[in-house]
């Protein structure tokens, strides 16, 4: 190796190492500037990217208290109340509904708030209500019960897995598979309305078993589910509606339980028997 090249080989590295460890330094000093268990996002705020730190407190406040909702159902079915565990299912549903639409109001939706609300959906929606029906009946007929609880926990991970890559490419009209909260207020529907009888039998146990196993396939069909997004909450409607809506209240008063089970399994039905009457008018 000639003078020449032992003199600009140090020249040509040295450059690349010390940029490498620039960015490396700068890289350290902005993760302890802002704490390294600290989130950052970009959005897009008037039309150009901004990196915000942290999270929003509010939409996540919500999806919190599903996520106790869900894990408070589990606790409620292992000591054996059936009817608070039922309950809380339908909470976590409330406040499910409420941490998207608070979101979208205060403008503060985030990549973490999805992520985190999938993840509570699938403790509310698909592991509390399997477990809450495996400690009500389905322990007592063995594999069958556990098979069928199962089924339905696979099949609430894969919904919500394909309701996640599915968001801006599909119908916003309509549920490709059941819902994973129409599901679980079907079965915690059930739950509730029948937890005070003495339902020994064991052909209701297969009933149940049954039932959960259907209702989680149901979730990772291809059959569509109105998704109601084309009522227009802002407008006006007519005097009487808010009447009915009045008089819906009552009804579900009167007897939640039923009124719920009936009104959620009508919509889990609803799917198949419009499947079957499109492919009749096709025949």
């Amino acid at each position: 190796m000639s003078d020449q090249e032992k003199q600009s080989q140090p020249d040509n590295a040295q450059p690349e190492s010390k940029s490498v460890h620039d960015d490396d330094f700068v890289e350290e000093t902005r993760m302890l500037s802002m704490g390294e268990d600290e989130i950052e996002e970009e959005t897009v705020e008037e039309g150009r990217k901004v990196r915000r730190k942290g999270i929003y407190l509010l939409p996540n406040l919500f999806t919190t208290g599903a996520l106790f909702s869900g894990f408070y159902a589990v606790v409620s079915a292992m000591n054996g109340v059936f009817d608070n565990a039922a309950i809380a299912i339908f909470v976590s549903m409330i406040l499910d509904g409420l941490d998207g639409r608070v979101a979208r109001m205060t403008n503060t939706q985030s990549e973490f708030g999805a992520e985190y609300d999938s993840l509570a959906d699938m403790v509310s929606f698909g592991v509390a209500p399997a477990l809450v029906s495996f400690s009500w009946m389905l322990g007592d007929i063995g594999k069958i019960g556990w098979f069928a609880a199962f089924i339905y926990v696979a099949g609430a991970a894969l919904r919500l897995a394909r309701f996640n890559t599915q968001i801006g490419s599909v119908d916003k009209r309509w549920f490709i598979g059941l819902p994973s909260p129409a599901a679980a207020a079907i079965i915690a529907g059930i739950v509730w309305t029948f937890s005070d009888l003495n339902l020994i039998d064991t052909s209701y146990k297969y009933a149940l078993a049954f039932i959960v196993a259907a209702v989680g396939v149901l979730m990772v069909s291809n059959v569509r589910y109105s998704s109601f997004k084309e009522i227009d909450l802002k407008g006006r409607v007519p005097f009487l509606t808010m009447f009915v809506i009045a008089l819906a209240f009552v009804v579900i008063a009167y007897d939640p339980a039923t009124v719920l089970l009936v009104a959620f399994l009508g919509y889990g039905c609803s799917g198949p028997l419009r499947a079957m009457l499109k492919s009749k008018k096709k025949a």
